[in-house]
């Protein structure tokens, strides 16, 4: 061979191993070629959880860029950085599949009090804030007024778009909501959609969809979305299933109709073609806890009968709503402003009154399901108010000398909102129970605040700060209620797989590299509902598309979270509803 020659193929095998040190399967090709592989960062020594559910190994996880090249009990060659993790569990991203961040996260993008806990993804549902008509923004931005947050969008991608501007350190999805595209329709009113009414309505999913919305979300508990009938449902259901996305749901009932709440969920996801979830599922009131094992059995059937149907929850005894959750639907009709007009008008009142003391309404009283003093006040508005927060509505009674009702409707008048309380309805053997169910993952159900600023003025149910922690120091270390390998995995790749979301939620090689470092022996939340301002600790690192958000137990200065989109999205590369409609997952 001549020189020439010599040095040619010198520099092609050159070329080509540094091709190969980029490749996913860097590793195995580049040791063939005795080329040492560069990645961006190893984390070396860890017990291994990569979401499957499976045993757990010690080994190194690599990463290059946003993305995990390589999971493996040891992976030689060197990286830019090496952060040793000995004695940790490495774990995908925790999924928040039901969180109420719109606010704290325009606010500060730093999700503190979720980042703290290992979560990459916070899915925002039950409502959106788009679309938007002039006359919902004009509302939208007077109700938000003392939060100074400028509403520049109309659109439901707006809406996603301006997270994506915000520099914010977590990723974020969100769900189009049924209330809001009702809402841009027929504005809050009591009525029922014409037959072009309901064309609009589906032609707005349509294009959130292609916004990138991951399907329809409803709260069929509050006002608007408790006028929608079932058939308005499938509709707007069947239209996210054309565009490869799910229907998700704050059933009717979680009471006294909670079987029947359970079985119209099912309906909707047998009808449309979507696959379904039943957002924070419990059994609330103590007459209504043995229904859970019906329940159980119902959504087994289901599944095994090939509907795609789930659920999710959080890991308390008591949720957390408003005082509209125990106030009539009637009243509610026409929007906040109306509501609060009605209760002014002594006839009206006393007409509220008797229906909240009826003691079986054919609308939801989460009063009646929680008892009035297992209703506590978690957050107001007016500083005037705030005194009471922590107090039970049959406490406050007894200081105002009025009945529950009366306090009830004062507050709401008093503050101008729907003000924020914590409902105790549910029973912690029937939350344990659930904790196991293997198609049941978590969430939250709340905001992502930071302990500072003006969330040091706002109320907050503990699972804003201690959810997850909650479930891996409560239900896993201390009860041995599951296996840690299982909570990871009902954490990350369980709602990964409902979401249809395939490149996060596992630790495996070309997925996006979002990861979290904690102690197994020490994660643990602090929250508790008489002191809820109390950050959950034990993880000791958040990676988030490839940066450290959360490092050494801290928040860092970057912010590399992204907007997460539905398969729909016209974004991306063979985008469009009609291109996701022949592109399911069926992932149980």
């Amino acid at each position: 061979m001549g020189t020439d020659s010599f040095v040619g193929c010198v520099r092609q095998v050159r070329l080509r191993g540094v091709a190969l040190a980029l490749a996913w399967a860097i590793s195995t090709s580049a040791s063939a070629q005795g080329v040492a592989p560069a990645y961006s960062l190893i984390l070396r020594g860890g017990t291994i959880y990569d979401g499957s559910g499976g045993v757990p190994f010690v080994g190194d996880v690599a990463i290059q860029a946003d993305r995990i090249v390589r999971v493996a009990r040891h992976i030689s060659g060197h990286a830019a950085r090496d952060v040793d993790v000995h004695g940790q569990a490495v774990a995908p991203g925790f999924i928040n599949m039901l969180a109420h961040v719109q606010q704290s996260l325009l606010i500060d993008g730093r999700a503190q009090s979720d980042l703290r806990q290992g979560v990459t993804l916070e899915v925002m549902g039950e409502s959106s804030a788009g679309p938007l008509s002039p006359q919902m923004k004009s509302r939208l931005e007077t109700r938000l007024a003392q939060l100074h947050l400028a509403i520049d969008w109309t659109t439901f991608g707006g809406y996603l778009e301006k997270f994506e501007h915000q520099n914010i350190s977590v990723n974020v999805a969100a769900f189009v909501g049924a209330n809001t595209i009702r809402t841009y329709v027929l504005n809050e009113a009591d009525v029922q959609p014409n037959q072009d009414e309901l064309a609009q309505m589906r032609g707005l999913v349509h294009q959130a969809m292609e916004e990138g919305a991951l399907g329809v979300t409803t709260a069929l508990i509050y006002a608007p979305d408790t006028y929608a009938k079932t058939s308005e449902l499938v509709e707007l259901a069947s239209e996210s299933a054309r565009c490869g996305g799910m229907y998700i749901s704050h059933m009717r009932s979680e009471g006294d109709r909670l079987v029947e709440g359970v079985q119209e969920t099912i309906d909707i996801a047998r009808s449309s073609g979507a696959p379904a979830e039943i957002y924070h599922l419990k059994a609330a009131g103590k007459e209504n806890w043995s229904k859970l094992d019906e329940v159980i059995s119902m959504v087994e059937s289901a599944r095994a009968a090939g509907v795609r149907i789930s659920a999710d929850m959080y890991t308390y005894p008591a949720g957390a709503s408003g005082l509209d959750g125990s106030m009539p639907p009637w009243v509610q009709d026409g929007g906040r402003e109306a509501w609060i007009a009605r209760l002014k008008d002594p006839a009206l009142r006393a007409r509220v009154i008797a229906d909240m003391r009826d003691p079986h309404p054919n609308w939801e009283n989460l009063m009646m399901k929680s008892g009035t003093d297992g209703t506590m006040l978690l957050a107001v508005q007016t500083p005037a108010l705030q005194p009471l927060v922590g107090k039970t509505i049959a406490q406050i009674a007894v200081e105002r000398g009025q009945s529950p009702e009366d306090v009830a409707i004062d507050l709401v008048i008093e503050d101008g909102s729907r003000v924020g309380v914590a409902y105790f309805s549910m029973s912690e053997d029937n939350v344990r129970r659930q904790v196991r169910l293997p198609w049941v993952s978590f969430a939250s159900d709340a905001d992502a605040p930071s302990l500072e600023g003006i969330f040091l003025n706002m109320g907050y149910h503990p699972r804003s700060f201690g959810n997850f922690a909650r479930l891996l120091g409560r239900y896993v270390r201390g009860e041995k209620q599951l296996s840690l390998a299982e909570a990871v995995r009902k954490l990350t790749s369980l709602p990964a797989g409902n979401l249809s979301l395939r490149d996060r939620g596992r630790l495996k090689a070309g997925y996006y590299a979002d990861v979290v470092v904690f102690d197994p022996a020490s994660v643990q939340d602090h929250a508790t509902f008489a002191q809820p301002k109390q950050y959950s600790t034990g993880v000791r690192h958040v990676l988030v598309n490839g940066e450290f958000a959360l490092q050494d137990g801290e928040p860092t200065a970057a912010r590399p979270g992204r907007i997460v989109r539905g398969r729909a999205w016209t974004g991306q590369a063979g985008g469009g509803c009609r291109s996701a409609a022949r592109d399911w997952s069926w992932q149980p």
